[in-house]
């Protein structure tokens, strides 16, 4: 007989733990921090539109659907 699996988490190791306290407890205090992040956030979302405008990168989003329509079509009886 094989022995029962434990489901104890053990303790996280302490890097991971001091990781997980500096994200959740750290304060940003300054103003040039929030101008970087928006400044970011701002050229990520320039760069998605942009990447709309080529072909083989709209390809790797998948079809535009909506999917109220798509499920009021028949089936194809020739679809395996």
């Amino acid at each position: 007989m094989s022995a029962p699996i434990s489901n104890v988490r053990p303790e996280p190791d302490q890097v991971l733990a001091d990781i997980a306290d500096y994200v959740l407890n750290y304060e940003v205090r300054s103003d040039l921090a929030y101008e970087t992040a928006r400044n970011c956030l701002i050229d990520t979302l320039g760069c998605g539109l942009e990447a709309l405008e080529y072909p083989a990168c709209r390809k790797l989003l998948g079809p535009a659907r909506n999917s109220s329509l798509t499920r009021s079509r028949p089936r194809s009886t020739s679809a395996p």
